[in-house]
């Protein structure tokens, strides 16, 4: 029996069930991003929990820069070091390799970096990602890959997809050795593969197929929200989902606002990741369900309502906007905080309104309501 259990279909939209060692989520999922094993602003492990977040993100590079894995490891784990018993998925440092392009070197080997902090010279291949996210013991490790950048010449993105796809299988093999090591924290930590392919179609579909054959627990679509149109983005994914697995969880990178969210929904993706929420909350730009509400506005220097009137999130509950205003332009950590804490819960709850929706064949009436609104700013 695999991992994912579909429960409820509308058209292509899914809702799942995704079955860990740390316990099961729903999909459509969003995972909280926590960079270096936190949350930017200032919320805690405990605070995700009252927010709705069924899963956490880390990332393999930065926890690596100063062979902080190393230390995690000795602590027990990501899961013992930042008091969270639920899942968390470890990007494999592959996103880095176009964030960071002026700071890196693409051998067949793998990748040398120089540090963004200190300037020091790293290296990380598919065997050293794979090592340290076991050292990690996440609950989902992602395979060590290319992102490519959009747009970019269909000869690299070939070869580039090929080195992935040969990467993959190095993954693969190493993570099955250390899944099998008595040290091992997670010895049944997960593997999801990534389709790579810039904005071809022809090279996405045959680089899934190639993927697909490796039998991983899950699929991402990485590559995409990196410089592409919406509408590319769209037409991407409805290329390549016939050729994921239907039985096995499916992941879209770096995704992204809620309309983008609903309309991959639509068209068959399970899970999402995005610092946007977090990004925007800590320069006062708040998701509500009538838009996006910009809190240094003069209009709400007075303005005793909560955020959102319709959400009942921690800090809707107990702050007004014009307390939140003034704590931006006091520049207060407490507006962070609070701010936080709500466009996660917003998000965590959009999700959950898109499981209910699909599991009452209402996901068609949801998309066209909301798709047109969310975005919007107020």
């Amino acid at each position: 029996m695999g991992i994912y259990t579909l429960v409820k279909k509308e058209k292509n939209a899914r809702v799942g069930i995704v079955n860990t060692v740390h316990g099961s989520f729903n999909t459509p999922c969003f995972m909280n991003v926590g960079t270096a094993a936190a949350i930017k602003g200032a919320v805690s492990s405990h605070d995700l929990k009252k927010l709705k977040c069924q899963v956490e993100l880390c990332n393999t590079y930065h926890l690596n820069l100063r062979l902080v894995d190393k230390v995690i490891k000795n602590m027990g784990g990501l899961h013992y070091f930042m008091g969270w018993d639920r899942p968390i998925l470890t990007d494999s440092g592959g996103y880095q390799v176009f964030s960071l392009s002026g700071l890196r070197k693409i051998t067949e080997d793998g990748v040398y970096f120089s540090s963004h902090i200190s300037g020091q010279k790293i290296f990380m291949g598919p065997e050293e990602s794979m090592q340290i996210q076991s050292n990690l013991a996440s609950t989902i490790a992602m395979a060590f890959d290319e992102c490519i950048q959009n747009p970019a010449q269909r000869l690299y993105t070939k070869d580039s997809c090929d080195m992935t796809t040969r990467w993959l299988e190095r993954c693969m093999i190493k993570l099955e050795q250390l899944n099998k090591k008595d040290e091992t924290l997670n010895p049944h930590q997960l593997f999801f593969g990534i389709n790579q392919g810039s904005t071809y179609i022809d090279i996405r579909q045959n680089h899934m197929k190639q993927i697909a054959s490796f039998d991983c627990d899950g699929y991402a679509i990485g590559g995409l929200a990196v410089g592409e149109t919406k509408e590319q983005m769209y037409h991407i994914i409805e290329e390549i989902e016939p050729f994921m697995p239907e039985d096995k969880p499916r992941y879209l990178m770096g995704v992204g606002k809620p309309s983008n969210i609903i309309e991959s929904v639509a068209r068959g993706i399970d899970m999402f990741d995005c610092v946007m929420p977090t990004r925007n909350a800590r320069h006062a730009h708040l998701n509500t369900w009538e838009g996006v509400r910009n809190l240094m506005n003069s209009k709400y220097e007075t303005d005793p309502s909560p955020i959102d009137s319709n959400c009942d999130c921690p800090t809707c509950k107990n702050y007004s906007r014009a307390y939140l205003r003034h704590l931006f332009k006091a520049n207060e950590m407490l507006a962070a905080r609070l701010s936080v804490m709500h466009n996660l819960y917003f998000y965590n709850t959009l999700m959950e309104k898109i499981r209910d929706a699909i599991l009452e064949s209402r996901f068609e009436d949801f998309k066209n309501h909301y798709v047109k609104i969310l975005d919007n700013r107020i």
